[in-house]
């Protein structure tokens, strides 16, 4: 079985959607046409179109639902891969403030799971408040 196919050279064509998407900015295909689309993609605070070719040294500023990337393209990546492996394809250069606002977002996220001993009563609490109105 051949693995992904990635060259080194720059002659690779690449087009903007598949690299956004193999380096994993993006979970789909189609939401990275999408947002480049939605002129949430720029190359140099300019709109870029999805069908543009990656070129190495190109750098592009994509605004996710979470974070702001700036990215910084070190190699041509053709196919999906594993994040481990994705990540040597890009620099991130992400300002600093703009990573700490992602992490302060992150630890205040609700999991949906409830604080202990705070909102519905239990079970003993039930029958004790059960007590005092008898």
């Amino acid at each position: 079985m051949k693995g992904p196919t990635v060259e080194k050279s720059e002659k690779q064509k690449v087009r903007l959607d598949k690299y956004l998407w193999s380096i994993r900015v993006f979970k789909t295909r189609s939401q990275a046409t999408e947002a480049i689309d939605k002129g949430r993609v720029k190359m140099k605070g300019e709109n870029v179109k999805a069908s543009r070719n990656v070129v190495i040294g190109d750098e592009y500023e994509a605004r996710t639902e979470h974070k702001n990337w700036v990215l910084k393209v070190t190699q041509i990546l053709a196919s999906r891969m594993a994040y481990a492996e994705a990540i040597k394809y890009y620099e991130d250069l992400t300002p600093i403030e703009e990573l700490e606002r992602v992490r302060q977002v992150a630890s205040t996220f609700q999991t949906g799971k409830r604080l202990s001993k705070i909102g519905r009563p239990t079970k003993k609490d039930r029958r004790d408040l059960g007590e005092l109105l008898d």
